[in-house]
């Protein structure tokens, strides 16, 4: 079963609800997962850093069991600013002033908004296996084009992507899933992509995730151009798959050396779904970070 002995919660935030579970003791940790995946994503990792912290893995709005309004026309309440402050108002209502952030994927760039709006809040950053988001924007090459083509197809103008989708989301997400992952489904837990599956088969969810992503490439691109200048001041740790292609696409180092003054480095067996992968080293050294 997954998250054995953590408690689940549906948690008012104001705006929407946020999904999420919570286990364990000490400081608190905040885990936010992937596209396109759900809490689910930490049932490896989750149980043994909740050892030593206090471990909430959330759903972010449109995601798993949160809320999943229709986008206004600009796309902005899917934008990484909205969903950064629905995961610090979960963080506060569940007692939690301060606490530690960790994202993959799309939760990374959630992740990376939320220690830029809100400084005070947080004691450390990871962002998992991305550079950020103007960077991938701003560094276009073929090979980038043909590996996250998804970056360009769920932007276009609804309801053309959901209709597409909708026709068969097992295939399309699976199919993301293969593509960029560097691993079969067969490599996936069942129970994971079960959830997985039940999460992203709703037309609900299937729009939300497209907003996301056009959120990405239009307002997001906005808040990011004028922090271009900012420096995190919070311990950020840039982890990557060293079997995956992202590393292969950019210097990721490099590219977070740019965003923060307190950077450390990790490369971790496995692609880009190393989380799922590599767990127990994942949790390591996500523990390793947060002791500093």
């Amino acid at each position: 079963m997954l998250f054995e002995g953590f408690e689940r919660k549906l948690v008012d935030t104001g705006e929407v609800s946020i999904n999420c579970v919570v286990g364990g003791s000490g400081p608190a940790v905040l885990l936010l997962h992937g596209y396109p995946q759900c809490l689910a994503e930490w049932a490896k990792v989750a149980p043994i850093l909740a050892r030593d912290f206090t471990v909430v893995c959330a759903d972010l709005r449109g995601y798993g069991d949160s809320s999943k309004p229709k986008a206004v026309p600009d796309s902005s309440n899917y934008s990484f600013r909205a969903m950064a402050a629905d995961q610090v108002h979960l963080m506060k209502r569940l007692g939690f002033e301060r606490f530690h952030v960790v994202g993959h994927d799309r939760g990374a760039r959630t992740a990376h908004r939320l220690a830029l709006d809100w400084t005070d809040e947080v004691l450390s950053l990871a962002v998992l296996d991305i550079v950020p988001t103007y960077d991938m924007y701003d560094n276009v090459t073929k090979k980038l084009a043909q590996t996250y083509w998804q970056w360009y197809f769920l932007p276009a103008k609804a309801p053309l992507p959901e209709r597409l989708i909708g026709a068969d989301p097992d295939f399309f997400y699976e199919s993301c899933l293969a593509s960029v992952g560097g691993i079969g489904l067969e490599d996936f837990e069942p129970e994971m992509l079960d959830e997985y599956r039940r999460c992203w088969r709703g037309a609900d969810a299937i729009h939300a995730w497209c907003s996301d992503y056009r959120a990405g490439a239009s307002i997001d691109l906005e808040h990011d151009k004028a922090d271009l200048g900012r420096k995190l001041d919070c311990p950020v740790l840039a982890m990557w798959g060293a079997d995956g292609i992202m590393q292969t696409l950019f210097d990721i180092e490099e590219h977070w050396r740019a965003r923060a003054n307190d950077l450390r480095c990790a490369a971790v067996p496995g692609g880009h779904w190393f989380p799922e992968q590599s767990g127990e080293e994942t949790a390591v050294a996500l523990a390793d970070h947060f002791r500093r």
